[in-house]
This record gives C-alpha cells, sequence and structure tokens, in this order.
C-alpha cells in the first residue's frame, strides 16, 4: 500500500517552498488563469516552473488548479495553457469541468487529472463516471462523512482525495452565487467576497432581530479532521488535502509541520495520547478561525457555526522569520513579523526541530540594540546558541489561555 499523500495549498512561490520543506508531498497552485482563487497572489508560467523545479529537487509534486467553471469566453487559451503546464512538468491539474477534462487528455496526456471537490461528488457511481472519462483521481465533495467516505473508497475505481484541514464553504462544495449577487464577483470562476462571512442585520418582518453588538453571519468553523487522519489511511485514500491558498507562510508551516508529524507517527506505530496532544495544541497555534469536525460526524450542529464571526483569529505568537544564520559566531540574521519585546520565552522551530530559548537582545544594521521590535519586516540581528536555518520561524511561547480563539 502507497502511504498517504499530504497535499499542501500555496498561493505563491515562497508559500510552496514553505509547504514543501515543511513536509507536503505535493503543493496545489493556482495558475493566473482558470483558478478559482484570483484574489491569491498566484502563479505565471515562469513562477510554475521554478516551482515545479524546486519541488521535485525535495521528491515532491505540483498540482495546478484549472477548476474555474468556464463560461464561453473562458475557454479560449485553454490548450495551449495545458500544453505548457505538461511541457513544465507539473503533475497534475485540479478541474471541475468536463470540458476541461477531455481537452487535457487529447491535448496534454502526460498531465493527471484530478476532479475538484467543486463537482460535489459523492458516490462510487460517479467516480466511475469519471474514470471512463479518463480521470486519475477525485476528491470528494467536503460534505460527505467519514462514514460515506469510508463507503465510497470501498466501492471507488480511481484514487481518492479529501480535504483534512480548512476554510468550508457554507454553500455545497462551494456553489454558491451569493458573491455574484451582492458583488458581481464570481464564485465559481474565482472571484469570490466570501459574503457568507459578512455581518448582517436579520429581520423578522420589519422588526430587526439583532441589534449592531450581535449582527447575524453565516460563517462556518474551519475543519480540523486530525482525529480522523488514521481511519483515512485505514480507508485507503490516496491524498489528504489541506485548505488554504490564501493563507500565510506560517499558517502553512504550522499546519503542514502538524500533520507531517501525525502521519510519519501513525505509518511508525508511535503516535499516543501524548504526541497526539502535541500535534492538536501545534494546530491550534495557527492562527486561524476556531476549528470543527466539518461533515465528518454527519450533518454539523449549531456549535459548528460562528454566528456573529467572521475574522480569522489573530494571536500575534509568530514574531520572525529565519534569514540566514553564522554557524561560527551563532548570529541569526531575522525578519520581524509581529510586534515583540526583548527577554521574553520564545521557540525556534523548524520542518524538523522545534527548541525553546530566551529571546537574547537584537540589532538592527547599524548595531544599535532594539528595546521593541515593532516595525514589520525590518532586519535584525540576534544571538541564537543552537544551529538554525532559513525558513525557520520564531514564535512566542504563551499560556493556552491567553490565546484569543477570535
Amino acid at each position: 500500500m502507497n502511504r498517504i499523500e499530504l497535499l499542501a495549498p500555496a498561493g505563491d512561490l515562497e508559500r510552496l517552498k514553505i509547504a514543501v520543506l515543511y513536509g507536503a508531498d505535493a503543493v496545489y497552485i493556482g495558475g493566473k488563469q482558470f483558478s478559482l482563487r484570483s484574489r491569491a497572489s498566484n502563479f505565471d508560467l515562469e513562477a510554475i516552473e521554478e516551482g515545479v523545479k524546486f519541488a521535485k529537487a525535495h521528491g515532491a509534486r505540483v498540482h495546478v488548479t484549472v477548476n474555474i467553471i468556464p463560461h464561453e469566453d473562458d475557454l479560449e487559451e485553454l490548450e495551449e495553457y495545458l500544453k505548457a503546464l505538461e511541457r513544465i512538468g507539473v503533475h497534475a491539474i485540479i478541474c471541475a469541468s468536463l470540458s476541461v477534462v477531455r481537452c487535457a487528455k487529447r491535448v496534454a496526456k502526460n498531465l493527471e487529472v484530478h476532479i475538484s471537490t467543486q463537482h460535489s461528488t459523492t458516490n462510487s457511481k460517479a467516480v466511475d463516471f469519471w474514470k471512463s472519462e479518463q480521470a486519475d483521481r477525485v476528491v470528494l465533495a467536503r460534505e460527505c462523512s467519514l462514514d460515506q467516505i469510508k463507503s465510497v473508497a470501498q466501492h471507488a475505481s480511481l484514487p481518492l482525495e479529501v480535504f483534512i484541514h480548512g476554510g468550508m464553504c457554507i454553500s455545497y462544495s462551494g456553489r454558491c452565487t451569493l458573491s455574484n449577487h451582492m458583488t458581481t464577483r464570481d464564485a465559481n470562476r474565482g472571484g469570490c467576497a466570501q459574503s457568507c462571512r459578512w455581518k448582517y442585520r436579520l429581520l423578522e418582518k420589519d422588526e430587526f432581530i439583532h441589534d449592531d453588538k450581535h449582527l447575524f453571519s453565516m460563517s462556518s468553523k474551519d475543519l480540523m479532521a486530525a482525529s480522523y487522519i488514521q481511519d483515512l489511511i485505514k480507508a485507503n485514500i490516496a491524498s489528504l488535502k489541506i485548505e488554504g491558498r490564501m493563507k500565510s507562510p506560517y499558517y502553512l508551516a504550522t499546519v503542514v509541520r502538524a500533520y507531517r508529524m501525525l502521519i510519519d507517527a501513525i505509518y511508525e506505530k508511535s503516535l499516543d495520547d501524548e504526541k497526539m496532544k502535541m500535534i492538536l495544541d501545534e494546530l491550534s497555534r495557527s492562527e486561524n478561525r476556531p476549528t470543527a469536525n466539518g461533515f465528518y460526524e454527519g450533518l454539523p450542529k449549531a456549535y459548528d457555526q460562528l454566528y456573529g464571526v467572521n475574522g480569522a483569529g489573530v494571536t500575534q505568537e509568530y514574531i520572525a522569520s529565519i534569514l540566514e544564520y553564522d554557524k561560527k559566531s551563532h548570529m541569526a540574521t531575522i525578519q520581524v513579523k509581529n510586534h515583540f519585546e526583548m527577554s521574553i520565552p520564545v521557540e525556534v522551530f523548524g520542518p524538523d526541530h522545534t527548541h525553546a530559548m530566551t529571546l537574547n537582545p537584537c540589532y538592527d544594521e547599524n548595531g544599535a540594540e532594539v528595546e521593541v521590535a515593532n516595525k514589520p519586516m525590518q532586519i535584525l540581528k540576534t544571538r541564537i546558541d543552537f544551529e538554525v536555518k532559513e525558513n525557520d520561524m520564531i514564535r512566542k511561547i504563551v499560556d493556552k489561555s491567553d490565546r484569543h480563539v477570535y
């Protein structure tokens, strides 16, 4: 049995590299065309090629989303684009339209074709249909319960991919036109304004139910399925997918690293209650909305929603990234990401290590000691007595009770 794939998102080249370095087996990205996340930085063909080279050098693969629901004029230049992706060495495309599937199989036969969750596949007969169209993998709808996933997997004729972490849609696998109606931005062609997460005044007949301090929203808690990974591995699922091409490098590093540890521990038969607790704590530090089980236990309940909340939680634990390290002087060059003071307890973490320390004095480019780091992106130097590497990160050590959920 092949080891399950950990598939991570990336909105630009920096985040692609972070996802790969922190343990992703594959990364999915969006191009400048045909992608549902038009507000992500996204990749032109040159950047896709650089990303593919980096991923291959680290034993990883790149999938490109071609997952819009295309209107007539959206199909222009599709053939040339798919041929370019094939030439660059992209492993797979993710698409929701049968027209895109057939075009890819005709003009770019070396590209795997994965059917997007946008198609709302919830049963093995639908998987059989996609096999008849020469698809290579199907991403199940996020509305499937764990039991349904197991049942589909038992009868499926193609490898299956499922979502395990990240944002959920208030509609059915993204089939929503609320954004179109309210902002003229097409949610199914890359322009979703996330209108469901806005706050609204709710009326019953002509009476306002909510006051200005308690407005209504339709937002869902984010998915966190760490407790189901063993079941998904046993069910022979091919790939575990993290949502979030708009997320920060810190979010990706934290979430990918945690699931990498979890998957490896399962295969190594070293997962115990203590390690699981540590992994769940790690996931809680990713600075995002509160999480729930999604549909894994069946239809979500009221406590799986975020009424009156529309933003991600920001803890500001992540304070700096490592740019370089001098082994002789033990001096690290760091870039400030959030406000911090000196002499605070911190963790320096990377793909395969975590070290606690008290933050030493920091110095600016002129050698002057800095009392408070309050300039985002400022470059500082500080002494770290153990070896660190480029792309390692520094975060505060805080008591769990001090973390703001949202």
